[in-house]
């Protein structure tokens, strides 16, 4: 039986801890002291009659009251007993710290048993874990944490939470002057998972944003919960999404798979959901800074500032990696610009200002403040700075506090860039950070931290998307089957896509004779044939009787009968529409360029499901094949309104379709000219049995 857990605010907000076991105990106990804890902290042991100046405790039932956290040091048997009584005790939740259930299942024969058991113990008490670090709340100095850690309190921040214990405490050590409010651990999240997790920290007023180090998703409509809340609360969640999914790949008849990949999928389930992906974790934490300090940006449109040329074309060459946009100056830019930095200055964005007003605050300040006033949603200023035990940095700090002074005089937000990041000393993030000024660490980093930041503001500007289809793979055995050719655009004709007229055939004669009745040219593709082009069973462009005779005569030994269309016209270009179900975001849906440009251009959009007609024509916008569509060199426009519908009724046919339907090819998809529609001259479906 599932149970549905508690509020998690008495777990990670707590006034009382109960600490079980020894060494790791002990030392959840000294954090908590050194952190300054302000409530209870009660040891639970057998024979220690105190730990670190507290009373012990001999049980659960011992205790003076019910703890809101517990953290459970202790092995697997014991830990669910502990758990059963704190449950029944009406404790706030626990962190399970034991190894040796479900993530130990290939090492140990009731992993799997034992995990269950753990799950059923806590009843509707809220655990964290097991194979768990715990969490570090910061804002509280409430640490069910048994190690060393490198943070220290906040009064607001961002929480990060993670599945891997060691990345935690990575984390945990960075210089680089973000104010961590939360590190949580998940380990193998028996009952809680990530997502849980963070929508219980997204409600503490103190937290500006949240971090997530996913390994795999636990749950598609948690993640669906958490998006939705963070978009009404205005706090933007950021991934770090590794690994690819360990559910096993259907066994494909076609392109689609290929097309999406897992990876793929993850990347545009996330931006649905206006949850921003990263793919280091440098990159994670440097748009963390950025989401605290500003949140989600307007746009993409940045402007950057440096002393030197070098770092200007660095800066300029990272961009074209990212999608930034360095746009150009306004017009009324260029001469206070000109007047502050003087005529030997090349004004341009990137902008390299000279070491002319070096060390000059006030003309460091004008020339800062004309960039910032130029409307756009970041301004970067290139620093490194000197070692500090070594050299002197006065003229850096100068820098620091011209940025500081434009940025206050502007309104506008600032960032100051170390290209190497062990040139931004913490103490000077830290200052930094304090004024409303981002320190990022690294130009690529923090680059795709004003990518991630646009992306997730744009997707905030679009209407809430429509919720998710429920589900990856389901139940069902039986295997499946595969639709032939006519089924498979027969049932899609239905649903409103557009095919050829045709008929099927049983014999050469009969064949010839379907072929005259729907008008030359036609198309014969001899049924039965898993790939037809290989095999000789299809003919194109046949126009008479005799042709259609002779290659329906040539194909009869491959052939079980005979499919006879309508040739379709000359395209403007040629598309794959196909659909295959993910084993976590379920149903979704690839467009891309088609035919036998599939694996050479290799170039798709996916849509999770259902879809909108905006995101369609989105989706349809970002493809190279585009240009194609939009009359290529002088070529005819292809009949972009059809080729919309057609994505349309593909995606409803998959939506009305989607707890029985494994897999959709539609390829190719010929649009044709402007105006004369889009028409399905291939299609194949697989679906459970």
């Amino acid at each position: 039986m599932t149970h549905t857990p508690r509020s998690l605010d008495r777990l990670i907000r707590p006034k009382s801890i109960a600490v079980f076991g020894g060494k790791e105990a002990r030392r959840v106990i000294e954090q908590c002291d050194k952190m300054g804890f302000a409530g209870d902290i009660w040891p639970v042991h057998p024979r220690e009659d105190q730990i670190l100046g507290r009373k012990c405790y001999r049980s659960v039932a011992d205790l003076p009251g019910a703890p809101d956290a517990s953290f459970v040091g202790v092995n697997r048997q014991l830990t669910i007993d502990i758990i059963a009584s704190l449950s029944a005790r009406g404790a706030g939740g626990a962190v399970c710290y034991a190894s040796g259930f479900r993530e130990a299942a290939s090492e140990l024969d009731d992993g799997n048993d034992m995990q269950e058991a753990l799950v059923k113990a806590a009843g509707n008490m809220p655990i964290v874990g097991p194979n768990c670090y715990g969490f570090i709340n910061m804002l509280d100095g409430a640490l069910l944490w048994p190690d060393q850690h490198g943070m220290q309190r906040v009064d607001r921040g961002v929480a990060v939470l993670t599945q891997s214990s060691n990345i935690a405490c990575n984390i945990s050590m960075q210089t680089r002057g973000l104010p961590l409010a939360y590190l949580m651990t998940a380990g193998n999240q028996a009952q809680t998972g990530l997502s849980d997790i963070a929508c219980a920290v997204l409600e503490d007023p103190r937290v500006t944003a949240v971090g997530l180090h996913i390994e795999g998703f636990d749950s598609i409509a948690s993640l669906e919960r958490l998006a939705t809340r963070a978009r009404e609360l205005g706090k933007p969640v950021v991934t770090l999404k590794v690994g690819k999914s360990e559910a096993a790949q259907l066994a494909t008849v076609s392109h689609t798979a290929s097309l999406a990949g897992n990876d793929r999928v993850s990347s545009a389930l996330l931006a649905r959901l206006g949850i921003g992906r990263v793919d280091t974790l440098p990159a994670l934490l440097e748009t963390l800074k950025l989401l605290h300090v500003a949140g989600p940006l307007g746009s993409n449109e940045i402007s950057s500032m440096s002393c030197s040329g070098g770092e200007a074309s660095l800066m300029a060459d990272a961009g074209v990696r990212y999608r930034v946009n360095y746009r150009a100056l306004l017009d009324e830019q260029r001469r206070p610009l000109k007047e502050a930095l003087g005529e030997m200055v090349t004004i341009a964005n990137p902008l390299d200002y000279h070491t002319f007003v070096w060390g000059n605050r006030e003309k460091q300040t004008t020339a800062f403040s004309a960039m910032m006033k130029g409307g756009y949603a970041l301004n970067l200023i290139v620093l490194d700075f000197p070692r500090q035990d070594r050299c002197d940095a006065a003229d850096w700090v100068t820098t620091c506090d011209a940025v500081i002074d434009a940025a206050k005089a502007t309104g506008a937000r600032a960032g100051i860039v170390a290209s190497l990041g062990e040139n931004m000393p913490e103490q000077t993030a830290l200052s930094l950070m304090a004024s409303g000024v981002i320190p990022f660490f690294g130009i690529d980093e923090a680059l795709a931290a004003v990518e991630t930041a646009a992306g997730i503001g744009a997707a905030w500007a679009k209407p809430v998307p429509p919720k998710l289809l429920n589900g990856g793979v389901s139940g069902g055995g039986g295997g499946s089957i595969t639709l032939s050719e006519h089924e498979a655009k027969t049932e899609l004709s239905a649903s409103g896509l557009r095919i050829p007229p045709g008929k099927i055939a049983s014999t050469p004669q009969e064949a010839a004779a379907v072929a005259e009745s729907l008008g030359f040219p036609v198309v014969l593709k001899g049924l039965g044939v898993a790939h037809k082009t290989e095999a000789g069973a299809v003919k194109l462009n046949l126009t008479s009787r005799e042709e259609v005779l002779a290659a329906a005569e040539a194909m009869a030994s491959v052939a079980s009968g005979y499919l006879v269309e309508k040739m379709v016209a000359k395209p403007v270009a040629e598309l794959i529409i196909g659909a295959m179900r993910d084993p976590v975001a379920g149903p979704v849906l690839t467009i891309g360029a088609g035919g036998i440009l599939v694996e050479l251009l290799d170039d798709s959009a996916i849509l999770t499901l259902p879809t909108t007609p905006a995101l369609i024509r989105e989706a349809i916008d970002g493809l190279k094949i585009r240009k194609l569509l939009d009359g290529y060199r002088g070529g005819p426009k292809g009949d972009f309104a059809a080729l919309a519908d057609a994505v349309a009724a593909a995606a409803s046919y998959v939506v009305s379709n989607a707890s029985m339907l494994e897999e959709l090819d539609i390829n190719p998809l010929m649009v044709l000219p402007e105006g004369h529609g889009a028409i399905a001259a291939d299609a194949l479906i697989r679906r459970r049995n």
